[in-house]
């Protein structure tokens, strides 16, 4: 049987078994040649998207309400920004002093207050259906754009995405165009990619052993079965999988500790601080979609004594770092900033210092890719409890990134079954445009 001939041959290379791919990597590798066929012309922009899973409060971060009562406003102090005007909380200072790099969008409605379905939604721009799963962002430019280099072209660093409804998956385009997913810890001494990285013990001599016993059982098969071109596709397909894993370029782009260790102290000594700045070199190495999903922001309880300890400083000291460096290696330009979180948080603290789902408010970053650094687009009420300016939906950031990457508005996929899908129906934020 063909499906077991190529289930044993994965099985024979044994080198992590590739299951970060899944057992799809033959057919996303495919992609690589249908792309390179058609010659589309397409904008070469990047993304980063960092998603905060969970639920961000606006209130405590990017939008406080100083002039609420106490039991709206909470116990942290605003700040000035580098924008006359624009105020902070305190557990932002640096996003504040670098608010000149960055667009800020407080006007965003998120129509939604469930988890899971945010997740979706936000990732792919279009509601939940039952009907099908629409591609997140980072599955349609590995579907549109394909390979630029041996690594894939859409990686996640971190699990924490809520895939019940589809959240962050390829859906509709097909497991090919999932993400490569990465769960080691980039902070850490001993950070090893597993399928892509050989184990340790494993010396180069003996990979190249096992692939020459490849290659011999592979005769052996191909002499016993009846359909030579599956295999031939088969064989070129795998044989670009073990490109991936020994390419130079491979090992060298997650060689994080090759960066100086004071870049690396700027980012911060933190899971998400190394992970911003590996999502660099990877955009740097031809990644073209990179997601760092970062959780523990669903704070029903111990809202404040959470994001001060743990969930800000990281993204305070990270994210303004990674703006700073990609400007410096000349990347802004082409390489958008996304900073997405479920959904905002009730204006009223609850009885366990906390803030629950609260689905008519929120935040939005953008940057690089030509976003006005410094713009503060719309406002909410006075307590945070809904936009009063400049109101845009999930749907509008969601044609925002896709301008922003140079994908038509009106792009239209198909359905396994044949069925024609326009995958964004919202507008662009024209004043970052």
């Amino acid at each position: 049987m063909p499906g077991s001939t190529s289930a044993s041959r994965r099985s024979f290379l044994q080198v992590g078994s590739l299951s970060g791919l899944g057992l799809s990597l033959p057919l996303w590798l495919g992609q690589r040649q249908a792309l390179a066929r058609a010659g589309k012309p397409v904008r070469d922009v990047n993304c980063i998207l960092i998603w905060t899973h969970g639920g961000t409060s606006h209130h405590d971060t990017l939008d406080p309400k100083p002039a609420a009562p106490e039991s709206i406003r909470g116990p942290f102090q605003p700040i000035s920004t580098a924008v006359p005007g624009v105020q902070f909380t305190e557990v932002a200072p640096r996003m504040a002093a670098e608010l000149g790099r960055f667009g800020l969008l407080r006007g965003w409605n998120p129509q939604n207050g469930s988890h899971g379905h945010a997740d979706q939604w936000l990732m792919s721009g279009r509601r939940f259906s039952p009907a099908l799963t629409y591609p997140c962002y980072g599955a349609v430019v590995s579907h549109q754009r394909g390979f630029q280099s041996v690594l894939p072209p859409f990686v996640q660093l971190g699990t924490s995405i809520d895939h019940r409804f589809g959240g962050g998956t390829a859906g509709i385009l097909g497991i090919e165009h999932n993400p490569f997913e990465i769960d080691a810890d980039p902070n850490l001494a001993q950070f090893a990619v597993r399928d892509l990285t050989p184990p340790r013990e494993m010396l180069a001599q003996r990979l190249s052993r096992r692939r020459r016993m490849l290659g011999q059982i592979d005769a052996l098969q191909k002499k016993a079965d009846l359909q030579p071109p599956d295999f031939a596709a088969i064989d070129e397909h795998f044989e670009a999988a073990l490109n991936m894993i020994t390419a130079p370029q491979t090992k060298q782009a997650f060689e994080i500790e090759r960066e100086d260790p004071r870049l690396r102290d700027r980012y911060g000594r933190t899971r998400f601080g190394q992970s911003c700045l590996l999502a660099r070199r990877l955009i740097q190495a031809g990644v073209r979609f990179v997601t760092i999903a970062d959780p523990g922001w669903d704070t029903h309880a111990n809202n404040f004594k959470t994001l001060k300890e743990t969930r800000m400083p990281p993204v305070d000291q990270a994210l303004p770092e990674l703006l700073i460096d990609l400007a410096e290696q000349g990347l802004l330009d082409t390489t958008l900033i996304v900073w997405l979180t479920d959904f905002g948080r009730t204006p009223k603290i609850n009885s366990a210092s906390g803030r629950d789902h609260w689905a008519s408010a929120g935040f939005a970053v953008l940057a690089g890719a030509g976003v006005p650094g410094g713009s503060v687009l719309g406002a909410t009420d006075d307590q945070g409890e809904r936009p009063v300016r400049n109101e845009y939906f999930t749907d509008d950031i969601a044609a925002t990134i896709y301008a922003k990457l140079g994908l038509p508005l009106d792009l239209m996929v198909h359905t396994p079954d044949g069925r024609p899908i326009r995958l964004i129906e919202g507008r662009p934020i024209r004043e970052w445009m």
